[in-house]
């Protein structure tokens, strides 16, 4: 007894304050269980990127840590150790919760057992596949040309719940096949590079619903979810200001009209996403596999549309095929335009309670469940995003009783009402962008508020 008490009198400590100084790139610690790690060097090479690690700089991190990274992470940590303790270590009772939920899935197995749905998965996909080729390249009919149009964009739907989910986990027998298995589903099948994808959706949950911090909330000069993003907000994901210049004005004062005519042509910058960063000077991983991946789709799907007998249908089959799938691209936006929002960097001190409060589930019956691709229970995703999607309906109601105990929001609305509160927040962005005079007043009190 002795003996440990004097090793715990010998440890160094630094307080909070002083973690809050190494926060930027070339001097970047964080704090994991109240030790502090030296993660500089590593920055660059963590699998999820640079701008998470960044983002939570020079603060404790532990319950980040223990949402992203499987328990075998965890050894890999005294590399980093700088022998630091932190003096002012404390765990809310939240977190504390949280912490106990993620060892009970755990030792449940529950982050092992993916079930059989990717197998359903492929096997759904490769059947879409071959009735959309069958129908381009052996049907006549005006009607099926457009009909295997709109199932391709069926196809790219359940192709990208496959990519999310590969992202996040293994979804194949080795880290080698599942990167096989991102690059088939997001760079071939898709045209949407798995690395952009990586890039911009780590950054997403670490920030959710930051307006300056998290990059799929920065959609101007043509969507605005707040006032906030009238005063020429800087983006820490894209260094860059985001410029509410008249032309973006225009645009937010319409966006609850635009909204859906938008959605059904969003690819267009997902594609134009994808090329200006495999094209960039940025450190790109696996550049060349994924650039060969884009140029594996560009092939394919320019010679499907040839084979169309004339300009028309091509056209058409396009649009068919974005309308559909716009369908997804709205379902990401319920989950998170209408919900509260801030300005500022994440915190890794109220993990759980910023998850909740910037996500909404979509309610629907268990047999649609294939259709949303399971992030329709996007709380639990946020909170477990390396739990399979298969365990994602089991665990909602834990996930519903933990926040009626910390009296945390838990807001599951059917699609169709998600899609009125997504529009009232587009719609009071748009009314107040077009009478700029009521800006300072807003601004003050969203500075001080949220919304949702």
């Amino acid at each position: 007894m002795a003996a440990a008490a004097a090793a715990a009198d010998e440890k160094k400590y630094i307080t909070s304050e002083e973690l809050s100084k190494h926060n930027k790139s070339g001097d970047l610690w964080l704090s994991i269980q109240g030790k502090v790690y030296n993660v500089t060097d590593w920055a660059k090479q963590h699998p999820g990127g640079e701008v998470p690690l960044l983002n939570l700089g020079g603060q404790d991190v532990t319950d980040a840590f223990i949402a992203f990274h499987p328990g075998s992470a965890w050894k890999h940590l005294d590399t980093f150790f700088t022998g630091y303790h932190l003096r002012d270590f404390h765990v809310s009772d939240m977190s504390r919760d949280y912490r106990n939920l993620a060892t009970q899935f755990t030792r449940s197995g529950m982050f092992e057992k993916k079930g059989h749905g990717v197998i359903y998965s492929l096997c759904f996909i490769s059947v879409l596949l071959a009735t959309c080729f069958y129908g381009v390249l052996r049907c006549d009919g005006f009607l099926t040309h457009i009909l295997s149009g709109g199932l391709l964009g069926l196809i790219w739907m359940q192709v990208a719940y496959l990519g999310h989910d590969s992202g996040h986990y293994n979804i194949m027998i080795s880290p080698r096949f599942n990167k096989l298995a991102q690059i088939l589903t997001g760079n071939c099948l898709t045209g949407i590079s798995i690395a952009w994808w990586k890039w911009t959706h780590n950054a997403h949950h670490i920030a959710c619903n930051s307006l300056d911090y998290d990059p799929d909330l920065q959609h101007l000069p043509m969507l605005a979810v707040s006032t906030r993003f009238f005063t020429n907000l800087t983006s820490k994901f894209y260094n860059r200001k985001l410029e509410f210049d008249p032309i973006a004005r225009f645009f937010i004062s319409y966006q609850h009209l635009t909204y859906y005519p938008v959605m059904c042509v969003a690819r267009v910058n997902l594609y134009l996403q994808t090329f200006l960063l495999l094209l960039s000077n940025r450190r790109v991983p696996d550049r060349a596999l994924n650039i060969l991946g884009i140029m594996i789709f560009w092939t394919w799907f320019p010679l499907l549309v040839s084979c169309l007998p004339n300009w028309t249908e091509r056209v058409l089959f396009v649009l068919a095929s974005f309308c559909v799938c716009a369908i997804q691209h709205i379902q990401f936006t319920l989950n998170h335009f209408a919900a509260d929002v801030y300005v500022g960097p994440p915190k890794g001190n109220n993990w759980f309670e910023k998850q909740t409060a910037g996500t909404i589930d979509i309610d629907c019956p268990s047999w649609m469940d294939w259709f949303f691709g399971g992030l329709q229970f996007q709380l639990e995703h946020h909170l477990f995003p390396r739990l399979p999607r298969c365990h994602l309906r089991k665990v909602s109601p834990i996930i519903r009783e933990l926040c009626k105990k910390h009296n945390l929001p838990y807001r599951s609305l059917t699609f169709v009402e998600a899609n009125k509160w997504t529009l009232r927040t587009l719609r009071t962005a748009a009314v107040e962008a077009r009478d700029f005079s009521m800006a300072p007043r807003n601004l003050l009190w969203e500075a001080v508020n949220t919304h949702g």
